[in-house]
């Protein structure tokens, strides 16, 4: 899928004074993020374990999200020579685990495992947009286009496996969308807030609140409306809805209202 290896990275043309230390931060946690796939890559093999064409389909993928944690640590590691990816990746490894043991989908069936996949993918091409659309290092912004285009493609692997065992398991329009609404509130669980205290906390113990609280702060800022109307076409088609229609444009216009009303909440969070 990728069709970029670190090398193709024009890295001499690194700007340290376009380095904006709030985007680094995001970045130092989003590496440590990406280059833990191999749990999820163990996790999948399990869950798929007689089907060896996906197999080898999350093998390649798992590769490439190592390969985006490689070029985002690299890039923090420019910006802030005292970061250690590889220290940093072992803590979160560390203090951050899936079950990897399980041997069915913890979604209750291999489509909605897919669907969770495909939720999981529309995330990280909406955040790597956004983070290229926000950030005037060119490096960073490079990157940032060259995953956000494998989260896109990451997202079309998954749709397409979805729409395959959908014809075995049947999984009806509802079920489909209470998969995709629960894996879209869990990113508000501990790996996103753990990863950015891994990369950024320290030695202070870890608080759970106030590392998600600093990391959805920075986050937030980068959404636009265009980055979220492209996520809610993503969640539609995941799920089996039009996503060109009234239902669309509702949704897009609640969505980003949500975000708008969670900036507001996390600025009187962190006054409190």
């Amino acid at each position: 899928m990728a069709g970029w290896a670190l090398g193709d990275i024009p890295w001499k043309t690194f700007d340290p004074d376009k380095v904006e230390p709030d985007l680094l931060k995001l970045v130092k946690a989003a590496s440590l993020v990406e280059g833990n796939a191999a749990d999820y890559r163990t996790y999948l093999n399990r869950i798929f374990a007689d089907d060896a064409r996906f197999r080898h389909a999350v093998d390649n993928w798992a590769r490439e999200e190592q390969q985006h944690g490689a070029a985002l640590g690299r890039w923090a590691a420019l910006a802030d020579p005292s970061f250690d990816f590889d220290a940093a990746l072992r803590r979160f490894a560390e203090g951050f685990r899936i079950d990897i043991d399980a041997e069915e989908s913890v979604r209750g069936s291999r489509t909605g495992e897919l669907v969770a996949r495909c939720m999981v993918e529309t995330g990280t091409n909406s955040f790597y947009t956004a983070l290229a659309e926000t950030a005037d290092e060119p490096v960073l912004k490079d990157i940032c286009r060259r995953i956000a285009d494998d989260e896109q493609a990451h997202y079309w692997l998954f749709h397409r496996y979805m729409r395959r065992y959908l014809e075995r398991e049947n999984l009806g329009l509802w079920r489909r969308l209470r998969v995709a609404l629960s894996r879209i509130a869990e990113s508000e669980d501990d790996e996103l807030a753990y990863a950015y205290y891994a990369a950024n906390g320290g030695a202070a113990p870890y608080d759970r609140r106030s590392s998600s609280i600093a990391y959805e702060r920075r986050a937030l800022a980068c959404f636009t409306p265009s980055v979220m109307r492209n996520a809610v076409s993503m969640i539609f088609n995941a799920v089996g809805l039009k996503p060109h229609g009234v239902a669309g444009r509702v949704m897009t216009a609640l969505a980003w209202r949500f975000i708008r009303l969670r900036r507001f909440w996390i600025a009187r969070a962190m006054r409190v």
